[in-house]
């Protein structure tokens, strides 16, 4: 399509596990009955009364599929559990942050359920593609493009849909330019400025015409909100702040290796939660989209002077010695930001 990385990845096992949506049933189902229902009624929500049924359900498909695979492949249903890449972080993106914005504003859109279910699907890829597009992104551009054909959608008679979801994950790119703290370069790998804030910008010189394209134009401007979706933690209330700064930190350390019960996860982990919160809350992360700015922008305001106390603590209660493992400073950081939440 329009970034041509589609072909640099090929499926996987976990594919091979999962092919349709009708498989992707049985085993979500098997693990969280919870799951579907609450997927088929987020899309209802998204799509608005009157939007033909059929097409309902193809979109519904690929939001179940999406989030199995993840699930199979990085969550529960697997053996290579991520923390924070997960299920859970599908749900939240696809259910809490997009039904907030849908009471907000009045309106929705099927495009960041859909995004919501695939724009993490890889999260171990190492061949990085040209230009700004993180390897991970362009894995799971990928593999959305393959769950779309298998869901029903045609790259031809639906290449919007196709085209969008492709701008869409490729804006959430992270941008992992050092920064004065080191625990913050690795933090932007994971949760920092998304390229969506950057990508028209690249987009015309790379393809200057793209804006000719109402497929690119409608992809971009979408992906500046689903990155506003994927990163509305920022906005949200503290306790949940607080829970996805521990999910990141559980998640990074076990892709370290680091056992957060042994003493080479204490440092990093004292980083990570309070020097690299702060980069991120405060220099890393932008809103990229008005629609998030005006949704979850008081609540980053509201915030932002927990952040600082909460991270001034946490180094304050291991000046005197460093802590004696991980789970040590995920402990207290989880008391400091409990007491912060009221």
């Amino acid at each position: 399509m329009i970034l041509e990385v589609s072909n640099l990845f090929a499926g996987d096992t976990v594919e091979a596990a999962l092919p349709d949506a009708e498989s992707a049933r049985r085993r979500l189902s098997a693990s969280d009955a919870s799951l579907v229902p609450r997927l088929e009624a987020m899309a209802a929500r998204a799509a608005g009364p009157g939007f033909d049924p059929a097409n309902l359900q193809r979109h519904v498909d690929v939001a179940v599929l999406g989030l199995a695979r993840l699930g199979l492949r990085h969550g529960h249903l697997g053996d290579d559990l991520h923390d924070y890449h997960c299920e859970a972080h599908v749900m939240e993106v696809a259910e809490r942050r997009l039904g907030h914005v849908i009471d907000a504003l009045g309106h929705g859109s099927l495009a960041p359920l859909l995004f919501s279910a695939c724009h993490d699907l890889r999260q171990r890829e190492s061949l990085d593609p040209p230009g700004p597009v993180g390897a991970n992104e362009a894995a799971s551009i990928a593999e959305t493009f393959r769950i779309l054909s298998a869901c029903g959608f045609s790259p031809e008679a639906d290449r919007d849909s196709f085209v969008t979801l492709e701008l869409m994950i490729a804006g959430s790119t992270f941008d992992a330019r050092p920064l004065p703290h080191p625990e913050a370069a690795e933090l932007a790998t994971a949760a920092g400025g998304a390229l969506a804030r950057g990508l028209g910008l690249w987009l015309d010189g790379e393809r200057p015409d793209w804006t000719s394209d109402p497929a690119a134009r409608r992809g971009e401007r979408l992906g500046r909100l689903a990155a506003d979706l994927d990163t509305a933690n920022v906005g949200e209330s503290f306790d949940l702040l607080a829970d996805s700064a521990l999910r990141l930190c559980r998640e990074r350390e076990r892709r370290s290796g680091r056992a957060l019960g042994h003493a080479e996860s204490g440092l990093p982990c004292l980083g990570f939660l309070s020097r690299g919160q702060m980069a991120y809350f405060f220099e890393l992360h932008r809103f990229a989209s008005r629609e998030g700015e005006r949704v979850y922008g008081p609540g980053k305001m509201a915030n932002g002077p927990g952040v600082r106390r909460v991270s001034a603590a946490l180094q304050q209660r291991f000046e005197r010695a460093p802590p004696a493992h991980g789970q040590a400073v995920l402990d207290a950081f989880a008391e400091l930001a409990a007491a912060e939440a009221g």
